[in-house]
């Protein structure tokens, strides 16, 4: 009996240990092995956003009740190919101009194209005019803005979980921005911006504010708000943003095919809305 006891001790010893060798292997991080885990990056090389710290700690209290971990940098040298592969996401907050070198760039590619997510915030539009893969990535780069100010959002698309929450008229206050393109024809559009609740669009009346896309292997989802800190303290927003990250790390699925063919039936005046 004793002999029988002993080697039992001895079994569930070793089991024990070859659990504790084999269980972080199976993981991407200190999380578990089923944990997505996203990474947070807002180096700024030009304007710097004071909301940025607001943004982060948001984007950590969101995976904290969304079941991701979340670890944040300013250092561009997070962009390995080894780290990146530990990220279901990278997410650009408010970054700004060039912030990552040719190797830094190439290695963000192959992340893309192997299947990584890319969320962009706000000033994420105003980063890296020079790398053509970035501007396709992130939709569309910034050309200007108005004062910051209350604005009708127009939510197009209520199936993505970016937007499902949101009502079909969305008031609230923000920096809005104005693009150099419109990625209507390339991207999926979320929401948009109504230009006759404020001043200062130029987007001849169809003016995106927030799209998604599956672009080079990869998934993006791109918001146009953010600017403000009241933003990330904001619920409507905070669920905006939470339903992008869930759809750049794989956990929800949408339908971010671009709507090609679409003409826009009011652009902001009022002969067009007589002939609506």
């Amino acid at each position: 009996m004793r002999t029988s006891i002993r080697m039992l001790t001895v079994g569930a010893a070793a089991a024990l240990l070859l659990g504790c060798v084999s269980g972080p292997a199976a993981s991407k991080g200190v999380d578990g092995p089923d944990r997505s885990r996203v990474l947070v990056f807002s180096k700024t090389a030009g304007f710097r956003h004071d909301s940025i710290p607001e943004g982060i700690a948001a984007v950590r209290e969101l995976g904290a009740t969304g079941g991701f971990a979340v670890d944040a940098t300013e250092d561009a040298g997070a962009f390995t190919a080894r780290n990146l592969a530990r990220y279901d996401a990278v997410v650009f907050l408010s970054t700004t101009g060039d912030v990552l070198d040719t190797t830094q760039q190439a290695a963000f590619e192959r992340y893309i194209k192997r299947g990584g997510g890319y969320v962009g915030i706000h000033a994420a539009a105003d980063t890296e005019y020079d790398w053509a893969f970035y501007g396709g990535l992130a939709g569309a780069y910034f050309q200007s803005h108005p004062a910051i100010q209350p604005a009708t959002v127009t939510v197009e698309d209520r199936s993505h979980p970016a937007t499902s929450g949101l009502p079909r008229s969305w008031e609230r206050t923000d920096e809005w921005y104005n693009y150099r393109s419109n990625p209507r024809d390339r991207a999926h559009v979320l929401a948009s911006l109504d230009e006759s609740s404020y001043t200062g669009g130029t987007m001849s009346g169809d003016h995106p504010i927030a799209w998604c896309q599956e672009y080079r292997g990869g998934r993006a989802f791109y918001t146009g708000g953010g600017h403000t800190k009241e933003s990330y303290a904001e619920p409507a927003f905070r669920q905006h943003l939470l339903g992008g990250i869930r759809y750049a790390i794989g956990a929800a699925q949408a339908d971010c095919r671009p709507e090609n063919g679409y003409r826009p039936l009011f652009d902001g005046t009022a002969e067009s809305r007589a002939g609506g």
